[in-house]
This record gives structure tokens, C-alpha cells and sequence, in this order.
């Protein structure tokens, strides 16, 4: 199997073709580039510009910029001119959608323009399309027909292209071919990069965007081998999980994707699209990025090669592994809330991790997101907990309970193999940092003889920390053992906001690749003790890989100068009102461009289609055109109602 990086086990950037935007140079080692998106109607030219100084003042290297239609794509000039007035150089990415003829016009005046594959050419009515390999390829020949003009007008003026692939928006022919799929995106954007390889244009970015960081990153990969294999060459990747949403949930769904695939040094331009305010986005991409600014290339996570994979990064599937009571096999993924630190434990102190004491009726609320696990360090608690939360303790305390069946004993690897005479479930650390060492060796064979009963919890600290508990994973596979594996994300960062990042790409990177039957999160130093905040980043970095469900899930797009009515307003409103509906998909999307596509993946979409109108999907299926905007949310409700998902908040 072709891997889509170089290594998985060490930090190496992959190499790709150099392309230039204005004086900014992408791929071929250069920096990771950040960027993002106008909101403003492109009509407003001094509203337009206002706002990308913003954006540039907070960080942005490029500022991307909606030309939906010839007049959009010809103000571009005032809005270039006025910016180089004001003294800021900034390239300028046209983004374009249906309308070859404003993306001729966008690529003489700006730096770059972005074409969608889905719908420059073709249109989408979710219709299913039979042809022949012959009229398929009178297909291609219309789309090279339609494209070469753009190529010939970027060659001339030296402007930079970014095939961007969106999951929400394949069309029907790619569709009826290939289905909705990571291939099917690939394809997407393969057709229009061998137009561009024929006419010998390579000033090119490709990015392969969805709102479902799994389809996101197989898709990424796959682009990565097929490039390899047809152009023995890549292209420039930029990356972004589109329709990410706003707030926590947005910004761990963009770290996972983003993240799983920089850990591999895959990819050279971020964009983090959130539905808040451009700039905002900015101080994300940083925290991202800065993750590999001054990582060591060649670093390794292990001194142990990668042999044959034992499993695909191109599909999903999940790790089989052992029964431990509520964890491994089919069983969600645990979460386990570090109190080690923590004062005497108390009652009120459970509400951080979704358990509420009701005092006069002696009874314990649990929340969805509730954790399954609480670790103590040398402590138990001196009060009756909730019959769900088990407690982990040092086993060296554990040996002086009296009653050592209520508590999870937890072992260094040493210690599990001095004296390995524990309970029924036996939590045992591994580092991951370097394991060959001798305690990791006999651990492994000692696993191989009697895995019952062993939970193992895999943390690393270094800088491949992720590389090295998915190197563990491999091992494993190699040696046949099949025991439950608790990841440990352990986060040095000195802030929240990083923490966020760190936990979200180290954990989720490797939930992505079906690996991991809990979450443990950890902050080093500042923040240690958020144990609120960092039980709802488990839960969300759970939900983001869709492997435990325990909330709503917006599919909300950010805004841009297409979005027919106000977004972020919109969003907040929609959320106030269905927070509660746990498992249900809804889509928020400002226009048609991916609403109909991304919301397939969604069991209710809310569209805007007009000025003040939004239609109402139900999946794929219009139910309701046409609404005014102050009445849609509540019809919205009716919908989900009427549908058998809605249930009374508590």
C-alpha cells in the first residue's frame, strides 16, 4: 500500500510543486500559510475592504473574497486598488462558483481564484446519470472546453488557481459514478488537474473540503496517492473542514481535520471556517500551525519501522479489541476525568463532569456528556458516587482499600509486571515515547499470554506524541493483542485555546483511523483543573469523529458574501432551541452553493434562498420553499416534530 505521506512515524513535510500568489510563495517546504474569507457583500467596497484589513491586521496571508457574479468579479478591481492604497499587499483569492465567465474576469485582477470542479461546469439536481464511457468522456471534453479559457487567461497573467473539491457540492455525473465518496472528490478534482497538466499550467492549490473530518482527511490522503501515482509529482494542499460551525465545536472539528493531516506533514495553506466574524478565525489557524513551526523534521516517534499496514488510512474501520466491562469492542469510547490534583473531592465538584447531587431526594442527575471514569491519583471520594462513574486509583493506594472491588486499580508498566495481582479491571500506563524499552518488550509479551481484564491508557509527550500512540496501535496489531486502549492526550500548551488544539489533533487523529476505546485529557500547568472545559472537549473531540454521539450537531457554514440572511444570528437562535436533541444533524446553511450536498449528511437543513427566505430540507428532500426568515425556525421545530425527533427540554 502507497502511503499518502513519507513517514508515519516521523515528522517530514511532503514535498510538492512551488506555486506563487502574488509575492507569496506556497508548498515546497515554505511556511504553512494561513488565510480566510471576507463576509461582506462584495458590492461594499469600502465595508470589503475594512474587513480584510482586519483580517490581514490579525494574521491572514490571504484573503479570499465571493464573486458569484460578473459584477462581483469586475468590483474586485476597486477593492484590490483601494487596498493597495492603504498600503497593504495582500494577495487576493477570487472565489467562484457556476460562473466561468466572472472567473475569467477575477483572474486578471487578482492574484488567485478559486474554481469549485462540483459546479463550474456541471450543475447538481441530485439526479442519478447512466452513461456510457463514451459519453463520459464527452463529458470531459465539455468540461476542457469550459476550462481552458481560465487556464489560458492564469497562464498569461500569472495567476494562481485552487481547484477547490467540496464534498456538499459533486455533481450528478460524478455522483452517479463514483457516489458520495472521498474517491468521488478526487476524481472531481483529477479531472481538472489533467486539463491544467495538458496545457502545462502547474500554478495550482487543490483542496478537497467537507463538513465530516473523516470524509475530509480520507479524501486528502487519497488526492495525496493518486497524485503520486498518475503525476509522480503533488500539488500544494489547502486544507479546511468546511462548514465547521462556531464556538468549541467548531474549532475542534477544524483542529481535527487540519491536525490529523499536518501530524503527517500533509499540507501547506489552512483555512479554519467558522460561522463567526473572519478575523476571529485567524488566532485558530496560528494555534494550529504553530504546533509544526518548529517541530524537528526526521524526529522519530519510535525506533520501530512500519511494516505491512494492519489497516487502511483510506476507510474507516474500527480496532476490534477485548470486552472490560463498559469498555472496548462495540462499546462508545470512555471518558476519564482527571481529578489527580484535585483537593478532597466533593459532591458539587462531579458537576464539572455532568453528575448533580439533588440533595433532598438523595439522587444524582447524569448528563449525555458525562464521563465514565474519574481519576484520583492517591485519594478516594468520602461520599456515595453515581452508580455510572467508576473511580481509577494509584494502585499502591488501591492495595490499602478495604474495599478494593468498588476502585480501578492503575499500574505504571512496571509495577503491572512487578506484581500484576490486581482487580477485575486493571488500568495499565504506557509510554509511548520510546517503546522498545525493556518494560514496554515484557509488557507486550505478558499481554500476549493474558490480556484479561487489561485496560491499557497510551500517552506520549514528545512533539510526535500522536505518531508514537498510533505506532503502539500497529504493534499491537503485529502481536495479536487485542486489549482496550485508552488514548492520553497529555497537553504542555499554556493556554485553553491551545489545549483545545492539542487534545483535539492528538486524539482525534487517531479516533479518525478507528483506533482508541476512551479519552483521557490532561493539561500541563496553566488551566490544569478546567475539568468543565476539558470533559466537554472530550465529548466534542468524541463527537467530531462521529464515535460517540452525545450531543446536537450544527452543519453550519461560515459566513460569506453569498449568505442570504444572518448567519451567526441565525445559528445562536437555532441552537438556543434545539441544544438538547441529542444525535440529531441539522445543517445552517447561507446559500445553495453546498447547502443541498453537505446537508446529505444531515437529517434537517435550514437554506437560505432568497433575501429573507429560507427552504427546509429534510436529508436531500425540499420540504419547504419559500419561508419568510421570522417564521422558519419554528417551522424548522414543526418539522423535526413531525418527523419523530423532537423531544421537551428537562
Amino acid at each position: 500500500m502507497q502511503l499518502y505521506c513519507n513517514s508515519l512515524t516521523e515528522y517530514k513535510r511532503l514535498a510538492t510543486l512551488e506555486v506563487k500568489v502574488g509575492d507569496l510563495t506556497i508548498g515546497n517546504f515554505n511556511p504553512i500559510r494561513i488565510q480566510t474569507m471576507t463576509t461582506t457583500d462584495t458590492m461594499d467596497t469600502a465595508g470589503t475592504v475594512a474587513q480584510s484589513i482586519r483580517c490581514i491586521e490579525a494574521g491572514a496571508e490571504l484573503v479570499r473574497i465571493t464573486a458569484p457574479s460578473k459584477k462581483e468579479a469586475e468590483n474586485l478591481l476597486n477593492i484590490k486598488n483601494e487596498l493597495r492604497r492603504k498600503g497593504y499587499t495582500t494577495p487576493l483569492v477570487a472565489d467562484i462558483h457556476f460562473t466561468p465567465n466572472a472567473a475569467e474576469i477575477a483572474a486578471r485582477i487578482v492574484e488567485k481564484v478559486r474554481v469549485n470542479p462540483g459546479n463550474y461546469v456541471d450543475k447538481k439536481k441530485f439526479e442519478t446519470l447512466d452513461y456510457t464511457d463514451i459519453e463520459y468522456q464527452e463529458e470531459i471534453d465539455r468540461i476542457r472546453e469550459k476550462f481552458t479559457p481560465l487556464v489560458s487567461i492564469c497562464k498569461e497573467y500569472g495567476t494562481a488557481m485552487r481547484i477547490g473539491t467540496n464534498h456538499g457540492s459533486l455533481s450528478d455525473r460524478i455522483m452517479s459514478r463514483y457516489g458520495d465518496t472521498p474517491m468521488g472528490m478526487v476524481e472531481s478534482a483529477m479531472e481538472f488537474l489533467r486539463i491544467a497538466e495538458d496545457l502545462h499550467y502547474r500554478n495550482i492549490v487543490l483542496s478537497m473540503k467537507a463538513s465530516n473530518p473523516q470524509v475530509m482527511v480520507q479524501a486528502y490522503r487519497l488526492l495525496v496517492q493518486t497524485m503520486q501515482q498518475e503525476l509522480g509529482h503533488c500539488y500544494p494542499l489547502h486544507l479546511g473542514v468546511t462548514e465547521a460551525g462556531d464556538g468549541e465545536d467548531g474549532r475542534i472539528k477544524s483542529a481535527i481535520g487540519i491536525g490529523t493531516l499536518l501530524e503527517d506533514g500533509v499540507g501547506d495553506t489552512i483555512r479554519v471556517s467558522l460561522t463567526e466574524d473572519p478575523e476571529f478565525e485567524l488566532p485558530v489557524c496560528r494555534d494550529i500551525i504553530s504546533r509544526y513551526t518548529h517541530r524537528e523534521a526526521g524526529k522519530p516517534a519510535s525506533a520501530q519501522p512500519v511494516g505491512t499496514l494492519p489497516y487502511s488510512p483510506y476507510s474507516y474501520k474500527r480496532r476490534e479489541s477485548l470486552v472490560v466491562d463498559n469498555t472496548g469492542d462495540k462499546h462508545v469510547p470512555v471518558v476519564v476525568a482527571d481529578f489527580k490534583d484535585a483537593a478532597a473531592l466533593q459532591p458539587a465538584d462531579l458537576n464539572a463532569i455532568g453528575y448533580t447531587y439533588d440533595e433532598p431526594s438523595d439522587k444524582w442527575n447524569i448528563a449525555d456528556a458525562a464521563a465514565d471514569y474519574i481519576y484520583t491519583g492517591s485519594q478516594v471520594p468520602a461520599f456515595a458516587l453515581p452508580g455510572t462513574l467508576q473511580v481509577i486509583t494509584d494502585v499502591a493506594h488501591w492495595r490499602t482499600l478495604a474495599d478494593k472491588e468498588s476502585y480501578v486499580p492503575y499500574f505504571t508498566a512496571a509495577q503491572y509486571l512487578e506484581n500484576n495481582a490486581g482487580g477485575k479491571k486493571n488500568i495499565v500506563a504506557i509510554s509511548c515515547d520510546d517503546l522498545d524499552t525493556t518494560d514496554n518488550t515484557r509488557l507486550f509479551t505478558a499481554l500476549q499470554q493474558q490480556a484479561a481484564g487489561v485496560i491499557l491508557a497510551a500517552y506520549a509527550t514528545g512533539s510526535n506524541a500522536m505518531a508514537a500512540i498510533r505506532q503502539l496501535f500497529i504493534i499491537l496489531a503485529e502481536k495479536n493483542i487485542g486489549v482496550p486502549v485508552i488514548i492520553h492526550s497529555i497537553s504542555p500548551r499554556s493556554a485553553m485555546d491551545e489545549h483545545l488544539i492539542h487534545h483535539a489533533t492528538e486524539a482525534g487523529a487517531l479516533l479518525l483511523d478507528g483506533f482508541g476505546d476512551g479519552l483521557w485529557l490532561t493539561n500541563r500547568g496553566q488551566d490544569a483543573t478546567q475539568h468543565s472545559t476539558l470533559t466537554n472537549i472530550a465529548f466534542g473531540i468524541l463527537q467530531a469523529t462521529r464515535t460517540r454521539i452525545s450531543k446536537t450537531e450544527y452543519i453550519s457554514c461560515p459566513s460569506c458574501g453569498r449568505t442570504l440572511f444572518d448567519l451567526q444570528e441565525t445559528t445562536a437562535r437555532i441552537r438556543a432551541v434545539t441544544h438538547h436533541l441529542k444525535g440529531v444533524k441539522i445543517a445552517i446553511m447561507g446559500c445553495i452553493v453546498n447547502g443541498p450536498g453537505e446537508m446529505a449528511d444531515a437529517d434537517f437543513g435550514y437554506v437560505g434562498s432568497g433575501v429573507g427566505k429560507i427552504t427546509l430540507y429534510r436529508g436531500k428532500e425540499i420540504v419547504k420553499r419559500g419561508l419568510n426568515s421570522d417564521v422558519a425556525v419554528n417551522e424548522l421545530i414543526d418539522l423535526i416534530r413531525e418527523n419523530g425527533m423532537w423531544v421537551e427540554k428537562q
